[in-house]
């Protein structure tokens, strides 16, 4: 069976947070719940589901602003890239740029490497480091559900994420783009942080940030 996924914004900054979910065992992985607690608890009581592990796509705060309470509530893990820590650790500082209060961080329990493997159920995410738009930015690939990825902040619909925040490299970002996620089946569904999805082959063709 394929996992169960919902795709929906949360907070100010409309962050996609998405649910996957293992429909045999009902346990879930959360990927980038960004705000509104109260709304993705709603989600995964609407599936029957119980959150076991939270990961991050990278340590902005309008990416983890739900993370605590979802840990609190339902005892998922959590797990970010190492090289994030210090973005972590800067939560305040982060928020008062946009001005905006910062959020409580979450506890860590792990750390993201690249070919890592998150379980959830019968189910499993991949890791893809893809470094540029913060040091420790990654994707996930979710293999039961086909060619899906989700981009975080690094690759969105004819565009890239921003480089000019803390640990930003314009360079690093167009390399992970061009060598780790146009590596990919043109077929591939891109569910960005932020905006609507896109695929693969239309970045390769029409994103003018990233060009062949």
């Amino acid at each position: 069976m394929k996992p169960i996924v919902e795709t929906f914004p949360v907070g100010f900054l409309e962050v996609n947070c998405t649910i996957v979910g293992c429909p045999e065992t009902r346990e879930a992985l959360v990927i980038d719940p960004g705000d509104e607690a109260e709304k993705i608890l709603a989600a995964l009581g609407k599936h029957r589901l119980r959150a076991v592990a939270v990961v991050l796509t990278h340590a902005h705060f309008d990416h983890l602003g739900a993370a605590r309470e979802i840990q609190e509530t339902s005892g998922a893990k959590v797990y970010i890239h190492r090289e994030d820590l210090p973005l972590l650790e800067n939560l305040t500082a982060q928020s008062r740029s946009f001005g905006l209060p910062p959020p409580p961080p979450p506890e860590i329990d792990g750390f993201l490497a690249d070919g890592r493997s998150i379980p959830f159920g019968r189910h499993d995410a991949v890791v893809i480091h893809t470094p540029g738009h913060s040091p420790g930015s990654v994707c996930f690939a979710v293999l039961a559900l086909g060619k899906v990825l989700f981009s975080g902040d690094t690759l969105f619909r004819e565009g890239i994420g921003r480089t000019d925040l803390w640990g930003g490299d314009a360079e690093k970002i167009l390399r992970s783009i061009r060598e780790r996620l146009f590596s990919l089946d043109d077929e591939t569904i891109v569910v960005p942080g932020h905006g609507e999805s896109t695929t693969i082959g239309h970045e390769k063709a029409h994103n003018p940030f990233v060009g062949q």
